[in-house]
């Protein structure tokens, strides 16, 4: 009878296995916090680089807004056939920008309205904002329909360049008195370029048109943007077109 009052009680069998589970159970919800902070820390990271480039652009664009606006709000337009789109950043003169049937010659209005906003664009271009993002001021010409591509590609081309000749070339346009300093800046922010027809109007005459368009570096691309070459002035520029 004694003997039965020291009997050992037989243990649990999972009695020996607790304390592993209890650690391993902690380890777990240790590194499940480690894992929850490290996301945490990394999209706050994120976010804030997000958020940063999103103001970069934000700020962009309204340099390149306040560089469009100066141009379009400039008093020297104001009586001028001119349409500044501060959306896609393009330069319209209406009908006095476009052409006779196979002509790449502007008109009288046409020339006017020229001398009248290449002044205004030089002095926007010499604003600190466009000295940060203006890239370059397309000359695009363009054609209607009529005939094969390669003849109204050509076409295009030569109306773009009769733009560039009057100008630089000052027989082409007497009434535009540049200094050599302003056609330097011509030479180094002007590109005269064809399209065609291949963003034809409504109507065939409406499609023969020249149309200024402005470019813009990107947020990063202005600092792995190529050195733009220094022009030198020619004693007399001479254009290759037929007056």
């Amino acid at each position: 009878m004694m003997g039965n009052r020291y009997t050992k009680k037989p243990r649990q069998k999972d009695e020996g296995e607790k304390p592993f589970w209890i650690s391993f159970a902690d380890l777990m919800t240790a590194l499940m916090t480690l894992f929850l902070v490290v996301m945490a820390v990394s999209l706050m990271v994120v976010t804030k680089e997000i958020n940063a480039a999103t103001q970069a652009e934000e700020g962009r664009q309204l340099e390149i807004l306040d560089i469009c606006q100066s141009i379009e709000n400039d008093p020297a337009l104001k009586n001028q056939p001119i349409t500044v789109d501060c959306k896609d950043n393009r330069i319209n003169f209406g009908e006095a920008g476009r052409f006779g049937h196979n002509d790449y010659r502007l008109n009288e209005t046409g020339i006017n309205a020229l001398n009248a906003l290449v002044p205004v664009i030089l002095q926007a271009a010499n604003s600190e904002n466009s000295k940060k993002w203006l890239k370059q001021i397309v000359i695009e010409g363009f054609t209607d329909t009529d005939g094969a591509y390669l003849y109204n590609l050509n076409l295009s081309l030569r109306r773009s360049e009769w733009v560039m000749c009057s100008l630089l070339d000052p027989k082409f346009n007497q009434a535009l008195n540049l200094t050599e300093a302003q056609k330097n800046q011509i030479k180094q922010l002007f590109l005269a370029g064809g399209v065609a027809f291949n963003a034809a109007k409504d109507s065939k005459e409406a499609s023969r048109r020249i149309e200024l368009r402005m470019q813009f570096y990107g947020l990063k691309e202005k600092d792995t943007a190529e050195t733009q070459p220094v022009f030198e002035s020619a004693p007399i520029e001479i254009c290759q077109l037929v007056r």
